[in-house]
């Protein structure tokens, strides 16, 4: 077990996910890369010495941040309730070891990095107020997944067996990306591959847009494909959908390998 309270670079941790088998080097290469790398470093957060446990199940979140879904009547609250219910499924379950991160696709921040479920924060009008541009969706998606790859590297650098569920949602295609569906999808396929990861996409109907392709062009599984309305009540639905699947996944290795069957 490692004693360093240094956080390691990403550099280091996909370097070392290569030598295990657990990426490629072309995902690793894009990972890499100036912005996404600084990107996924800012928000590995809490460091493995802090945690105090055998097993760790990481929860991310990428949330859209941009204006259409703030013109969905009742969106943007639907929205913060549906990640404060994730929040709070895993909270009651009183499991040890489980760390959650949110990020927003549009603005590209960081609305807290990887901290224990208990010290999650709640989303509030203050913190996401869906007024973006555009819709990065295949950078924002390589971040969030980077960031689970790199925590979870970290803490199997560290001895301690790692899982994850993440979910990206959106409302729209992407239109703004310097990656591409394929290079996600590789990502994805790298990950899946592990058989510790789970990856959900959400697409929350636009009127247009044709979700599973998008979320299947990223290499996203047909049963992790979410397409609710865009109703306040289908929204809240679908994200009750993932937080019940993540609160099972969490319970143990062989439930976490049933959900993601």
């Amino acid at each position: 077990m490692s004693s360093s309270n240094v956080t390691p670079s990403v550099n280091t941790l996909f370097t070392s996910a290569v030598a295990a088998g657990d990426l490629t080097k072309a995902s690793a290469m894009v990972l890499t890369l100036p912005d996404y790398g600084a990107q996924i470093q800012a928000g590995l957060g809490v460091q493995v010495d802090d945690v105090a446990a055998s097993e760790v199940f990481l929860v991310g979140v990428l949330v859209d941040d941009s204006g259409s879904i703030g013109s969905i009547p009742d969106g943007a609250k639907a929205v913060r309730d549906g990640h404060n219910a994730i929040i709070e499924a895993l909270t009651d379950s009183k499991q040890d070891g489980i760390l959650m991160t949110c990020r927003n696709l549009c603005k590209r921040a960081v609305l807290y990095p990887w901290t224990p479920i208990g010290t999650a924060a709640r989303m509030t009008s203050k913190n996401y107020d869906p007024n973006g541009g555009s819709t990065p969706l295949y950078d924002g998606a390589f971040i969030i997944l980077g960031s689970a790859a790199a925590k979870a590297q970290e803490f199997a650098d560290s001895g301690v067996m790692a899982r994850s569920a993440t979910l990206i949602v959106t409302d729209g295609a992407d239109n703004n990306s310097r990656a591409t569906a394929s290079q996600v999808k590789k990502l994805v396929e790298d990950m899946r591959k592990q058989e510790r990861h789970i990856v959900a996409g959400m697409g929350i109907d636009d009127g247009t847009t044709d979700f599973r392709k998008v979320f299947r062009d990223m290499g996203i599984q047909d049963q992790w494909i979410l397409t609710p309305g865009n109703t306040s009540s289908e929204i809240r639905k679908a994200f009750q959908v993932f937080s019940r699947s993540a609160v099972r996944a969490s319970q143990s290795a062989g439930a976490f390998s049933k959900t993601a069957a």
